[in-house]
């Protein structure tokens, strides 16, 4: 039986089965942890700051040199059940050699928490930068986020109309985004293995669709994805990028040949990838000329 764009149960598995797609997964998961701690090791930053009362509400920050500079925060993926800020820093040296103060972002994992309780507290995080971010060197009036796979998906939740008012945050509080391998429209999944962990209804799934909360105030949007990536990843983000655009945003797609749905993070550490070049120049960043390992940023 065909269950959502022509693809019945089976089908939906297959397509939204990402670590299918990529037999060296652990491989890579190891090297966000490992290029994750070189770059604590390598650059000032101030770890564990809470933004809410539960343990899993914090944030490692790294300041930029100067004061009122660009903030990259930083959300992670992993289904929304696995990883967290430890492994998601990377990019720390090269964002902040490049002038900008850098967050990643912790928050509750599924199956403990609820998808509503994780937008929760990215919505939370977020207001707690706007707040906070000054005392490390960034500038609230440009916040830029990004964040892969669920890192992505939360970021369109971010992104979404209808919230900020609850957070004491402006409309515009987003400066600009970078949602990579992201799903936008979250209705398949309770037809798939993931609603195994994340027991999402409809009513669920379509509240927390961004693609079903389309803002009236957009900012510029980088997206991208893995080559090697399913085509319904692929055309989550086609078409949100397409939604956007109609709505007279700005919006780019930025190829990355030769990457996964995995590794497409770790190239944010390299600032001369065509995917960072287009995150430095919508943060107003200047580019480096050549790749830094986070040794040689110091």
């Amino acid at each position: 039986m065909k269950l959502y764009r022509n693809f019945d149960q089976a089908e939906l598995d297959v397509q939204y089965n990402a670590r299918a797609t990529t037999p060296d997964v652990a491989q890579i998961l190891a090297s966000y942890a490992e290029t994750s701690a070189a770059a604590r090791a390598a650059v000032p930053c101030i770890l564990d700051v809470p933004y809410g009362e539960h343990p899993d509400e914090g944030l490692d920050i790294f300041p930029a040199s100067q004061p009122d500079s660009p903030v990259f925060v930083f959300i992670h993926g992993g289904y929304w059940r696995a990883l967290n800020k430890r492994d998601s820093c990377n990019m720390a040296p090269a964002f902040t050699q490049a002038g900008a103060t850098v967050v990643s972002v912790n928050y509750s994992l599924a199956p403990g928490a609820t998808l509503d309780r994780i937008v929760d507290q990215n919505r939370r995080a977020l207001a707690w930068v706007y707040r906070n971010i000054a005392q490390h060197n960034g500038d609230p009036r440009r916040i830029h986020v990004c964040g892969s796979s669920a890192g992505g998906h939360l970021v369109g939740m971010l992104l979404s109309t209808g919230w900020h008012a609850a957070y004491h945050v402006p409309e515009d509080v987003v400066a600009g985004a970078a949602p990579l391998s992201g799903l936008f429209d979250l209705t398949p999944i309770p037809h798939t293995h993931i609603n195994a962990w994340m027991h999402l209804s409809a009513d669920d799934a379509r509240r927390n669709s961004p693609a079903a909360h389309m803002p009236s105030r957009g900012c510029p949007i980088v997206v991208s994805y893995g080559e090697t990536e399913t085509s319904e990843f692929k055309r989550q983000t086609d078409d949100y990028l397409a939604a956007w655009r109609a709505l007279g945003f700005p919006g780019e797609y930025v190829a990355m040949p030769g990457t996964n749905h995995f590794d497409i993070v770790l190239t944010l550490a390299d600032p001369a990838s065509p995917l960072t070049r287009a995150i430095f120049r919508q943060m107003g960043l200047g580019e480096m000329p050549a790749a830094a390992s986070p040794q040689e940023a110091v």
